[in-house]
């Protein structure tokens, strides 16, 4: 699909003489929700033995009564595309706020916004790194293979494309961090904000801004103080930045889907390494019942982190009870599209006659 840019405007040749034109009315970030939902279109036909490169929507009149009706993969191309123009126009010096802080999860960044005083701008990043690939994440192709292991394994409830706009748009917001700025990027030692670190001192590889790591150690997320001054904060160096820069591109290059916090180093282990603590814990869930009877998926995955010191993902551990149903080590009944909507129960052998 041809594309030209003629800001606040972004042409789409959409079809052999169908241009759709969208109007870029903020410099903030946006969604599938946004365009479809929000967005302002107009549709423009090329008049014959008009060029696509020559055409401009002031000089013509647009559609009426039209809907925009286009593919998925169209949607997704659209959304990146209009993102990147906003980038090529952000004005990065605007923000007040003295310092920058990134952390892993959304939710974490809402409790540290909570506990900061104003101005303060805070980056959530959206995606947990220890479960999928990590395959050449920081380029498209890596994404886009990122992206379809999730969607075929992973059920979070989310619809398919969310999750992505997400991703894409805070690696957006982490490349737009004013180099004025001190970044502080909060960590502790377990393996989501390991691999997040690694990640994002990759993403800020080539920024002069002076970077300060404050690592909570293992206290939990939800125990955190979010004060600077509880923690002990180091200055990063070139050398220490280096070395993190290094140990996300050995990650970088490989395809292992889940990776654990051991030894204080990030370490691939097989995907089916929850396996059968995930069968032992079904089959005790059964013997206390004291017969084998259907037990809801998610009440099996509260069992099993109650079980664990470093408990995993848990649309991870769902994602193994289902494959664990599809190979025929667990019955179904219901309907998988959430770990709430469906029950399971260890597969009885039949009886030999």
């Amino acid at each position: 699909m041809e594309t030209m840019r003629h800001y606040p405007f972004i042409y789409f040749l959409y079809e052999a003489n169908q241009v759709l034109v969208y109007k870029i009315q903020t410099l903030n970030y946006i969604t599938i929700d946004d365009v479809v939902e929000r967005g302002k279109w107009e549709a423009y036909e090329l008049q014959p033995f008009e060029s696509f490169a020559a055409f401009r929507h002031e000089r013509s009149s647009p559609k009426e009564g039209w809907t925009l009706m286009v593919e998925q993969d169209h949607l997704n191309l659209f959304v990146d595309i209009i993102n990147d123009t906003i980038q090529q126009q952000k004005v990065l010096t605007t923000t007040t706020a003295p310092m920058v802080h990134i952390v892993c999860s959304e939710s974490v960044a809402g409790s540290l916004r909570v506990a900061l005083a104003p101005p303060k701008y805070v980056i959530g990043f959206p995606d947990d790194l220890s479960i999928g690939p990590l395959w050449k994440l920081d380029e498209k192709r890596g994404q886009a293979f990122r992206h379809e292991w999730l969607m075929e394994n992973i059920n979070d409830g989310m619809d398919d494309f969310v999750n992505y706009h997400h991703f894409m748009n805070t690696i957006r917001e982490i490349q737009d961090i004013p180099r004025h700025l001190p970044i502080y990027i909060w960590y502790g030692d377990n393996i989501e904000e390991q691999c997040g670190l690694r990640f994002f001192l990759y993403l800020l590889r080539e920024k002069t801004n002076e970077i300060y790591l404050i690592n909570t150690g293992e206290e939990r997320v939800s125990n955190r103080h979010w004060n600077v001054e509880q923690y002990d904060k180091i200055s990063l160096s070139a050398n220490a930045h280096l070395l993190f820069q290094q140990q996300w591109e050995r990650l970088a290059r490989t395809k292992e889907v889940l990776r654990l916090w051991l030894h204080q180093q990030i370490q691939a282990v097989p995907v089916n390494a929850y396996d059968s603590l995930i069968i032992t814990r079904l089959e005790q869930l059964h013997q206390q019942q004291g017969t084998i009877d259907y037990i809801q998926t998610g009440a099996l995955i509260s069992e099993l982190l109650t079980k664990m010191e470093a408990p995993p993902n848990i649309f991870f551990l769902e994602y193994r009870i289902r494959y664990l149903v599809y190979s025929g080590v667990f019955e179904l009944k219901g309907i998988p599209k959430s770990m709430h909507h469906y029950q399971v129960k260890m597969r009885q052998k039949p009886l030999q006659h």
